[in-house]
């Protein structure tokens, strides 16, 4: 497809700013950035609105970051060389932006761990799951959503470099070898900026000021 990055960047930004966690709580006749954390996420439509809608809002902000990735890595699957074969690389980016500067929100959105996530499981299924699973022990033990995000998002990369350097792809549905070398600067790139959104997490987590889930 000619000029597939740029209908990549464009369509993956926009599916990526759709403000579900905003939809949900309008729906539900308030505006979810006034309750709660504040934060545009799933997480706190959880807080707020119940398990039901935070469960909804979560699987929502999944499938924005899965739909695109997932589509931009089979049509560029036979494209080496050229904007057009970095299209799975620019879809990440492009739908995790939107999600955390979404333009229908003045550029102001959640912190990308539903959309991260979704993105990751087409394109790095093993790193995606290994990076699951830390999440869900870490969460168990701590009981701090925050916490359990920023661990998982270091684990990615972990994973996503272990597995390359142990001689297996990390990304299955990649032919192309250098999109692939890309692509693990790509898990490096989106755990920097995962942590980054949860800069006043860690204040609050240092502090020890920080709410561990269920509890106010």
């Amino acid at each position: 497809m000619a000029y597939l990055w740029i209908y990549t960047l464009a369509g993956s930004y926009l599916l990526g700013s759709i403000p579900w966690a905003y939809i949900i709580g309008r729906f539900n006749g308030i505006d979810i950035r006034m309750h709660g954390s504040g934060n545009v996420g799933a997480t706190n439509v959880l807080r707020v609105l119940g398990k039901g809608w935070g469960y909804g809002c979560f699987a929502l902000d999944f499938l924005k970051g899965a739909g695109p990735v997932l589509a931009a890595t089979l049509l560029a699957r036979k494209a080496e060389g050229g904007a057009d074969a970095y299209a799975p690389m620019i879809a990440v980016f492009a739908t995790v932006a939107g999600h955390v500067w979404p333009v229908w929100l003045k550029f102001k959105g959640g912190k990308g761990v539903a959309t991260a996530a979704g993105t990751l499981l087409p394109l790095a299924p093993l790193p995606a799951v290994a990076a699951l699973l830390v999440w869900v022990v870490s969460f168990k033990i701590g009981r701090y959503v925050s916490l359990a995000s920023i661990i998982a998002a270091a684990a990615l990369p972990v994973a996503a470099f272990g597995l390359h350097f142990g001689g297996v792809n990390p990304f299955p549905l990649v032919e192309w070898g250098p999109l692939r070398t890309a692509l693990l600067g790509v898990c490096v790139v989106l755990t920097v900026l995962v942590i980054a959104k949860h800069h006043g997490n860690i204040r609050r987590l240092l502090d020890g000021t920080e709410s561990r889930f269920g509890k106010k």
